[in-house]
């Protein structure tokens, strides 16, 4: 597990994540053409629980809607 930053609505902030979590973030990120801060943003503001836990949470969502 890595710990990374980034910054969004102006401030820097971190979250830690594994690898694989990391690269499908990046991969959804490149499929909406959006940063990787943009989408932990919009992640950020969508859900309670602490960051890492929201940004694992909306890859599960994700990859369960990917797939119907």
């Amino acid at each position: 597990m890595k710990k990374r930053s980034v910054s969004i609505a102006g401030h820097r902030t971190s979250f830690a994540l594994e690898d694989e979590f990391y690269d499908e973030l990046k991969s959804i990120a490149t499929r909406k053409n959006i940063s990787i801060a943009a989408l932990v943003q919009k992640i950020d503001v969508g859900a309670k629980g602490n960051l890492s836990s929201k940004i694992r949470i909306f890859i599960l969502r994700e990859s369960k809607a990917e797939a119907q």
